[in-house]
């Protein structure tokens, strides 16, 4: 088992799971924002609440980092997992602005598509980083990150739909630019969760 490498006064894994437990919650409190296509006053503190927890597990990380000698991977490694994981909440964050900035509101069925997939692909970061504390869990963690994989892919063609529809059939430019933001940014978490795969995929390699 990785956790076996530990000191027994710090969890690395501990902080990694509660910093990807903000992110789902923040996916899963923008997807309320989609499905709804209301962003109150509530909807849009708790994220930034927990784009500030995360900042503060992410500084808690690196701080630890420099001080223990013995890590239970690579520290390049455990920074490089830290800022992409604190990059997903940051993401969530940026386009919760965007549309509070753009003022938009009613309900976009591409939009909410979209936080459905960026839901599932959170949730199966979250999948492979609690089974990374037991090395037996390989396969359990390779099939969630070939899940993100996969996720990625769908949000490469849900956007490039999303944009030939907006391109083909809106006529205001201005309402183009800001969808054409959103969807850019809805695809980038995607990215993120997929670049915190490959990651996870290179720390099992090492581990190997």
């Amino acid at each position: 088992m990785l956790r076996k490498f530990l000191p027994n006064d710090f969890d690395f894994f501990e902080l990694f799971e509660k910093q990807v437990g903000y992110a789902v919650e923040a996916a899963e409190t923008f997807k309320k924002i989609a499905e709804t296509g209301t962003l109150n006053e509530n909807l849009y503190n708790k994220i930034q609440s927990l784009e500030h927890q995360g900042d503060e597990i992410t500084h808690t990380i690196i701080n630890q980092l420099n001080k223990t000698f013995i890590t239970p991977f690579d520290r390049e490694d455990i920074y490089n997992l830290a800022k992409e994981l604190d990059d997903v909440i940051d993401m969530l964050n940026t386009i919760t602005n965007r549309i509070r900035v753009y003022k938009i509101t009613g309900v976009n069925p591409t939009l909410v598509e979209f936080s459905s997939v960026i839901l599932d692909s959170v949730k199966a970061v979250q999948s492979a980083i609690k089974c990374m504390r037991n090395v037996k869990q390989h396969e359990s963690i390779m099939s969630s990150c070939v899940e993100i994989n996969r996720l990625e892919n769908v949000g490469d063609t849900m956007r490039d739909r999303a944009l030939g529809l907006l391109f083909d059939n809106e006529k205001d430019p201005i309402t183009i630019i800001k969808w054409k933001e959103i969807y850019t940014d809805a695809e980038t978490i995607l990215d993120i969760c997929e670049d915190v795969a490959h990651i996870i995929e290179t720390i099992l390699v090492k581990q190997a």
